[in-house]
C-alpha cells in the first residue's frame, strides 16, 4: 500500500463492512489517531475494550498485512502534524516514577532496535566515504537536533580541519551557508516536528551543487526530499520529549567509521591534544576528588 494513502479516509471507506468489535476500533482511530498511532495492538485493544486479536484483523480488514504496517503508516501519517500540547496529553499514562524509567527506556531500546533493522549499510559507507573526501563539511541541527550537531561537530573536528557546524548566532544560518559548493558535505538533521528552517537550507545547499545527508526518522521525512543519502534513526516517543538515543548511536557510528578511516591523522591529533590537556590541567587526574 502507498505510504502516502490517507488512512482516515481508507477506514472509514471500509466501516460499513466491519464487525463491531473492529467498528469500536475504527471510530477510536479516526476520532484519536494521534495516540492510536502510538499504541501497541494490546494496548489498544485494551483501551477500547476489544481483544488484541480483534485489533490485528482489524489491520487486515483495512488492507494491511498486520497491525505493525497499519501502525507505522499511522506513524507516518500524524508525526508531523503533532503539537506539544498533543505530546503532553499522550504521555498522561506514565502514571509514576517507574514507569516513565521503564516506559523510556523501553521506548529508546525499540527505537535503537528499528534503527538496527532498517539501517542501510551501503548508504552509511557511502557517507563515511563522503566525509572524508569533501572539501568542507557543514553540520546542520537545529532546535533539539541541536545538541546533535554539535556532538558531531565536536568529534570530527578532533579528526579532521575542514568541519563547521552551523548554528544560531549573530548572523542568520544561510550566511554561515553561502560559500557552499559542489565540493562540499553538508550533514543535516532532524527529526519532527521538522524545523522549516533546516528544510530551507538543504534546499539552498542543493541548487549550490552540494552533496547532502540527512539523518532523520523517515523517508517521508522533508529533509530526506533533498537529500543524495538518508540515514533513518528513529526517535518515537509518547511524549513532548524527543528521543536522540538512536540518532546519537549512528553519529557514534559515523565518528568510529571516519576516525579509522583517518587513522593516522586522529592518532596524531590526539597526540598533540594530549600534550595540550596535561600542560593546561584539562581532565583532573586526582582519583580522590
Amino acid at each position: 500500500m502507498s505510504e502516502n494513502i490517507d488512512l482516515i479516509r481508507l477506514i472509514h471507506s471500509k466501516f460499513h463492512n466491519l464487525s463491531k468489535g473492529q467498528k469500536i476500533i475504527a471510530q477510536y482511530i479516526m476520532s484519536n489517531y494521534d495516540k492510536a498511532a502510538f499504541m501497541t495492538a494490546a494496548k489498544l485493544g485494551e483501551k477500547v475494550g476489544v481483544s488484541e486479536s480483534t485489533v490485528v484483523r482489524f489491520a487486515n480488514a483495512v488492507g494491511f498485512i498486520g497491525y505493525p504496517q497499519l501502525q507505522k503508516q499511522l506513524q507516518e501519517m500524524v508525526r508531523t502534524k503533532l503539537t506539544t500540547v498533543q505530546r503532553i496529553e499522550m504521555s498522561s499514562d506514565y502514571s509514576n516514577e517507574e514507569s516513565v524509567l521503564k516506559n523510556v527506556l523501553k521506548a529508546d531500546i525499540e527505537n535503537l532496535r528499528a534503527t538496527l533493522d532498517d539501517i542501510n549499510y551501503s548508504v552509511f559507507e557511502n557517507v563515511v566515504r563522503e566525509i572524508t573526501e569533501a572539501k568542507k563539511v557543514y553540520i546542520i541541527g537545529l532546535r533539539s537536533s541541536t545538541t546533535l550537531a554539535e556532538f558531531l561537530g565536536f568529534y570530527l573536528n578532533l579528526i579532521m580541519d575542514k568541519v563547521q557546524v552551523v548554528t544560531y548566532t549573530i548572523g542568520d544560518i544561510f550566511e554561515q551557508l553561502f560559500r557552499v559548493s559542489d565540493k562540499d558535505l553538508v550533514i543535516a538533521m532532524g527529526f519532527p516536528r521538522y524545523s522549516t528552517k533546516t528544510v530551507n537550507a538543504l534546499e539552498y545547499c542543493k541548487s549550490r551543487g552540494a552533496k547532502v545527508a540527512a539523518i532523520t526518522d523517515s523517508m517521508l521525512s522533508p529533509l530526506a526530499t533533498n537529500a543524495d543519502y538518508t540515514l533513518i534513526a528513529k526517535s518515537n516517543m509518547e511524549s513532548f520529549v524527543d528521543s536522540i538515543v538512536a540518532p546519537l548511536s549512528v553519529l557514534n557510528a559515523l565518528i568510529i567509521a571516519v576516525g579509522v578511516k583517518e587513522k593516522s591523522n586522529l592518532s596524531s591529533s590526539f597526540t598533540r591534544l594530549e600534550e595540550i590537556w596535561e600542560k593546561y590541567n584539562i581532565y583532573s587526574t586526582d582519583n580522590n576528588e
